[in-house]
């Protein structure tokens, strides 16, 4: 007799982190992946989603499906950005509560700290201070997830989880010129720069900003990790009000030495300068991932190996992002 396979729903499944995690998952024997594309599934549609979780006998959920964007897309589409993610999320969780589902992992973002958060930042720093301007709206849609998740865990006894990624990056990121994140845009900027011969390529800001980088398949490997956890022993190391767990290396660098670095993996060899009237964002953004590490995992690609891996995607799909 055929043994009976876990049906397990990645939300998002054509996205950077939720690809990765179907690439993990897809190891895995004894379950079966469902996906769905948008066009199939219109996450922001309570009845298609709610319609879906009831037929389809999902047993968990991965919710990695998100609108996501760097500085310039956050700036300039706000609303779009907290009202389809509230969307997502609100749709996503209350359906698997409706259908009976009791595991869900929730992925949020490290953006949901104040901006003058104590580094690096704990899990208790969370509204504890303002949060950054330029992405304000999307921070508040993912502390929301977080509190859906939290609430329906008191309320009802899900065990609904969340995870706090720092900032992503690897395959099937995005790298459109205005709408991306920083590795990505710098990626493709000095990619172009190195093909038309360019003396120069000029990066946003001081340069003096620090950041994190997390290599996508370490952020889909740490979500199954805290996803397979045993119960008593996720509950034991977070709180009720208090349950989401951060995901990051640990180690931080500078804007100016993470430009550096891209420079180098795609072998641009010309001058680089700073456009300091461009907004730095944050002064610094590190993660506290003792919590994570004390629950077993650690991430594993270092930053240039990690942008090498990168490159390489782009480079074999790069005829994606022409225009």
């Amino acid at each position: 007799m055929n043994e009976i396979k876990k049906r397990i729903f990645v939300a998002g499944h054509n996205g950077m982190v939720g690809s990765a995690i179907v690439r993990q998952l897809s190891k895995v024997e004894n379950i079966e992946i469902i996906t769905r594309s948008r066009k199939e599934l219109d996450l922001t549609n309570q009845q298609a989603v709610l319609e879906f979780f009831k037929v389809e006998n999902i047993a968990q959920v991965y919710l990695a499906a998100a609108k996501v964007g760097g500085i310039v897309a956050n700036s300039t589409y706000p609303a779009d950005f907290i009202y389809e993610n509230l969307m997502i999320q609100c749709n996503i969780i209350h359906s698997a509560h409706l259908a009976n589902i009791q595991q869900l992992l929730f992925l949020g973002s490290s953006c949901i700290y104040p901006k003058l958060a104590e580094q690096p930042m704990a899990e208790n720093a969370l509204l504890t201070g303002t949060l950054e301007e330029t992405n304000e709206p999307y921070a508040v849609a993912k502390i929301a997830g977080i509190k859906l998740c939290e609430s329906y865990n008191r309320q009802y006894g899900r065990d609904y989880r969340s995870v706090m990624p720092t900032n992503l990056y690897g395959a099937h990121d995005n790298f459109h010129p205005e709408n991306s994140h920083v590795i990505p845009a710098l990626i493709r900027r000095f990619h172009e720069a190195k093909l038309n011969n360019d003396k120069e390529v000029v990066a946003w800001g001081s340069g003096k900003a620090m950041r994190e980088f997390l290599y996508v398949d370490d952020m889909a490997a740490a979500s199954i990790h805290v996803m397979e956890l045993d119960k008593e022993i996720y509950d034991e190391n977070t709180e009720p009000m208090l349950s989401h767990i951060n995901v990051g290396t640990g180690v931080d660098c500078t804007i100016h030495e993470l430009v550096e670095t891209v420079a180098k993996v795609v072998g641009f060899k010309g001058q680089i300068n700073f456009d300091i009237s461009k907004p730095d964002g944050a002064p610094r953004k590190l993660m506290n991932v003792e919590r994570l590490k004390s629950l077993g995992w650690e991430s594993s690609v270092n930053l240039e190996s990690g942008l090498t891996l990168s490159y390489q995607w782009f480079l074999k799909n790069q005829n994606k992002f022409r225009g």
